[in-house]
């Protein structure tokens, strides 16, 4: 499965690992490396998560 982040949601993520470089040096980076790893779950295995409606569903990220 091919995982496509949105333009919005890509800035999303910037603006958000930038926020957490701010509080921690190299935490921005870390949170960029687990969102990555979590898209490639979800390609591997799309329907391991929970609904949240309809067709989609949720995964938290930690």
């Amino acid at each position: 499965m091919r995982i496509v982040f949105a333009k919005i949601a890509k800035h999303e993520l910037e603006d958000a690992a930038s926020f957490y470089e701010t509080e921690f040096d190299g935490l921005g980076q870390r949170f960029k490396s687990e969102v990555k790893a979590a898209a490639i779950r979800i390609g591997k295995y799309p329907k391991m998560w929970s609904i949240e409606r309809g067709e989609i569903r949720k995964m938290l990220v930690a």
